[in-house]
């Protein structure tokens, strides 16, 4: 038998102090309930998709899906929001209003260095917004067509943004769904630069290609009969990456509602290779970028500085089985922890895994040790990293005065969050259940997200991760170590 060494980390003053072992007292928030410590959400209103996620000039620009008038869907505008750290959010006044062409739907923004659009100058070129319109009265009349991309630009880096007058610059071939454009600028082999466009179209993606962002070229498209086909696919994403043996691999991301791994809205991935908008799969395997609930529609910043050299992206932690239902009052929805994704090896297989951005670590406080199983949590919104002994089946259980409770374990190669008694749960009927995950490769360490109203669970930095959204009547008080763990430190998040 081992005893487990318990490490809580909490603010004292602004120093990193070890004060050895201390009565741990609970520090309320004060938000309102629900509303999480350090992920963002909208001060009002609904949110959904991130979109337009773009890095200019020291800060990571934030747009997203906002209907800003109600806490359920509706005329969807892009909310904005601006951050230097990736921490702490400024939001901003509303970027992209509906118009006469439509709802603002999902897209992507980029910067056009070279001004190819001819939107801004060569002396200030433009930071450019591609996204789809959907006309509402086009598809109540019945029409098919009633979606089509857009571009908006921007000269005040991003401040302020006016409509493309020649709008729409991509017209509807006929399709029901056609929407959620994400581009991005490609060398192709020639040598010369092009903007690369992946759409989702129904039940699949296509590729289009233009010179200046104004004039599209379909390439091709995949998808038809290929991964996951339990709804509509939505938020492509393309991506090239290294392998760890210095390859470089081309990473197609999709996002499917409903045909989740636990029903509803999920993102699923496929790796391989992409020439003249033919992309291959290395095989058709169905694989999720998260195997929990509640991360959909994610993507990832462009135009980071070469320094970086980091794949950035963020999702909206919900699902649309419940979105537009859960209990929170002045606002709906919030973003995922930032992340960075990656690629790794199993046994000759590459896989996508997902890493906390490592300056959410500027979060922690300071240091307590105690050497019991069960501990007191300092605040609504702390960070668990444990190692796990041996790839032993292990479980920790987080609950409160009220007999609530967060079970989190892994036996017989699953990985499980169990969110059955997790507080308030009768508002969806499919809300309280356990969600699993295949894992077949050796657990060593897990690293556990908890703010006011989430779990965002990484196992091995990322090889596998579980997002849960979750309302407890009251804040988790009190983590309890059942097995299979050790070198336990809780830190806590201001």
């Amino acid at each position: 038998m081992y005893r487990s060494l318990l490490f809580l980390v909490f603010s004292l003053a602004t120093a990193l102090v070890s004060c050895g072992p201390q009565e741990i007292k609970f520090t309320p928030s004060t938000s309102e309930q629900f509303r999480p410590t350090y992920h963002f959400t909208p001060k009002t209103g609904w949110m959904n998709d991130p979109n337009g996620l773009i890095y200019m000039d020291g800060e990571y620009h934030l747009f997203f899906q906002h209907y800003p008038d109600s806490t359920v869907w509706g005329p969807m505008h892009w909310g904005h929001a601006v951050s230097k750290d990736l921490l702490n959010w400024e939001e901003l006044p509303i970027a992209l209003f509906p118009d006469s062409l439509g709802y603002i739907f999902s897209g992507s923004a980029v910067y056009d260095a070279e001004n190819s659009s001819e939107l801004g100058t060569k002396e200030n070129p433009p930071m450019v917004a591609i996204f789809t319109f959907h006309n509402s009265l086009q598809e109540k009349a019945g029409a098919v067509d009633y979606q089509t991309q857009g571009l908006a630009y921007s000269v005040d880096k991003g401040k302020t943004w006016s409509k493309y007058e020649a709008n729409p610059v991509l017209l509807n071939p006929g399709i029901r769904d056609f929407r959620d454009p994400k581009v991005t600028q490609i060398t192709k082999a020639n040598g010369k630069k092009a903007w690369l466009m992946t759409l989702a179209v129904k039940d699949r993606v296509q590729f289009y290609e233009s010179p200046n962002l104004k004039d599209w070229m379909l390439l091709g498209e995949f998808g038809q009969g290929v991964g996951a086909h339990g709804g509509v696919w939505e938020c492509p994403e393309l991506i090239l990456m290294k392998a760890p043996n210095g390859s470089q691999k081309w990473v197609l991301l999709v996002s499917i509602n409903p045909g989740g791994p636990q029903k509803g809205s999920a993102t699923q991935y496929f790796i391989g290779d992409f020439k003249e908008g033919l992309f291959t799969p290395d095989d058709n395997m169905i694989r999720w970028l998260d195997y929990g609930p509640d991360n959909y529609a994610g993507v990832t910043w462009s135009n980071l500085p070469a320094d970086q050299d980091r794949n950035l992206w963020i999702g909206w932690m919900s699902n649309w089985d419940y979105a537009q239902v859960v209990p929170t009052s002045t606002y709906r929805s919030a973003t995922t922890l930032p992340r960075e994704i990656s690629l790794f090896d199993v046994d000759g297989t590459l896989l996508l895994k997902s890493t906390p951005a490592p300056e959410l670590e500027k979060l922690r406080k300071a240091t307590y040790s105690i050497s019991k199983n069960e501990s007191l949590l300092p605040s609504s919104a702390v960070e668990i990293l444990a190692e796990v002994t041996n790839d032993a089946a292990f479980s920790l259980t987080l609950s409160n005065e009220l007999g609530e409770e967060l079970v989190i374990s892994k036996e017989m190669g699953l990985v499980t969050v169990d969110r059955q008694k997790s507080g308030k749960i009768n508002f969806n009927r499919d809300f309280a259940a356990a969600y699993s995950a295949p894992m077949s490769w050796k657990a060593e360490s897990i690293r556990i997200f908890l703010d006011a109203s989430s779990v965002e669970l990484f196992v091995n930095e990322g090889e596998l991760v579980l997002t849960a959204i979750l309302f407890p009547s009251s804040p988790w008080k009190k983590v309890t170590l059942n097995q299979g763990l050790n070198s336990v430190k809780i830190m806590d998040l201001q």
